[in-house]
């Protein structure tokens, strides 16, 4: 018997000491990437002044489009978690190096010191008075520190989606990052955390904001909050001021339309592919009960997500449900003929099938759930570039636009040869 507990305590030990040592590894590597800074405040010279950001973009798009606005350049997109936020990154993406935009880009990693709130001084090679076109890395938002970045007239989007889903995508995707979530034990630990949160789950807890109203973190605003404190009606008011669309990730095409509508671009521009899709193995589908747990738990976020896909549909009734309908019909025919040309079999695969490494896309710790794309060999040469750039991930598009991921590739690095 002694033996048998031995051997236990052996396989434990062999698989929390890993563990262990990577919890280690990431909280060095933000503090070495995390510095102390003091945030100050800035007066009036600290921000982007309107009028030199438009000396500096001075006709920079030329796109014939309409006579009764002018594309908008100057964007700042508010990149949540789990929501279709990496294919809207994409789209920005496009647009900003179609047009030589000047992004705010982060140093050495690719989102700005999440999860600590964002700064300018987080932003690569930032000088204050500095003007940008376009903000869209991950961040914790702050309102009045992002504002300085960018010109009075820019535009704020940002995109949402069902907390239920979010909060079941969050958990497979960051768990493993959550040590207090180590103990769970059973086959389906997503039910086990639901039925018992309190048990996994601490405020203070390293990671701990991936598992509760991830999304009223993004915003910086508290997640601990119960749905009927008074605070969250309040801080969801404060965000219907700051921002001008609000996407919902269900509605997603409708939500691109809306999009295109409000920065007055073309149906080219926002022309996509899914991009960090799971595989449909890796997702748990939770009963009734089981949603309305998850619902409870993420009641802040539910509570978020009630009130901007209410004004979402609003929007949707101003554009007209009839020319909606015809604009997704036409986005939908154009992302079909994209496939065609660019996407060996037509869809994604999963990532031990994907042949060149360019088009690979982060995966999570231990695991490869995300899916991506292998690109046709003989794709039309007028259409090649554009291919490539719309089957590019996330990070690879950062490293061919100038930015240096040291310390992503080296986490990237490390959590492949620990586990």
């Amino acid at each position: 018997m002694s033996g048998v507990k031995a051997t236990k305590c052996k396989a434990l030990l062999r698989v929390l000491i890993p563990w262990v040592l990577l919890t280690n590894i990431m909280v060095v590597l933000y503090c070495l990437r995390n510095p102390n800074q003091v945030k100050l405040r800035g007066s009036q010279e600290d921000t982007c002044p309107l009028g030199v950001a438009k000396l500096q973009k001075k006709s920079v798009i030329k796109q014939s489009h309409s006579e009764e606005c002018s594309p908008k350049e100057n964007i700042m997109f508010m990149k949540t978690h789990k929501t279709a936020s990496s294919t809207i990154l994409n789209i920005l993406f496009r647009f900003g190096e179609k047009h030589k935009l000047r992004f705010a880009f982060p140093d050495g990693r690719n989102d700005f010191f999440y999860p600590s709130p964002f700064l300018c001084s987080q932003v690569k090679d930032y000088k204050p008075g500095e003007c940008f076109n376009i903000v869209c890395n991950h961040m914790r938002f702050d309102h009045q520190e992002v504002s300085k970045l960018l010109p009075p007239d820019s535009v704020y989007v940002t995109i949402l989606r069902d907390p239920v889903d979010l909060f079941e995508s969050s958990f497979h995707y960051y768990h493993k990052a959550v040590p207090l979530t180590w103990r769970i034990r059973g086959e389906n630990k997503l039910v086990e955390f639901l039925n018992n949160p309190w048990a996994f789950y601490s405020p203070e807890a390293f990671n701990s904001f991936y598992l509760k109203n991830l999304l009223f973190f993004d915003f910086g605003l508290d997640n601990n909050l119960e749905a009927d404190d008074p605070r969250v009606m309040t801080e969801i008011k404060n965000l219907s001021r700051r921002f001008h669309l609000v996407l919902i990730a269900e509605y997603f095409e409708e939500s691109l339309i809306l999009l295109k509508d409000l920065l007055c671009w073309t149906m080219e521009d926002i022309l996509y592919f899914k991009l960090n899709a799971r595989k449909s193995s890796s997702v748990s589908h939770l009963d009734a009960e089981m949603r309305a747990k998850a619902l409870q738990w993420n009641g802040a976020d539910w509570k978020l997500y009630q009130h901007f896909n209410g004004t979402f549909w609003a929007r949707v009734e101003a554009y007209g449900r009839e020319r909606m309908k015809q604009e997704v019909e036409e986005l939908r025919r154009r992302n079909a003929e994209m496939k065609d040309i660019c996407i060996e079999g037509g869809g994604a695969v999963e990532a031990q099938k994907i042949q060149n490494r360019r088009f690979l896309p982060w995966q999570p710790v231990g695991e490869s759930s995300i899916l991506g794309y292998n690109i046709k060999k003989d794709i039309d040469p007028r259409f090649k570039t554009l291919c490539e750039k719309m089957l590019t991930p996330e990070i690879q598009y950062l490293s061919e636009l100038g930015v240096n991921l040291w310390l992503t590739r080296l986490w990237g690095w490390l959590k492949d040869t620990i586990y």
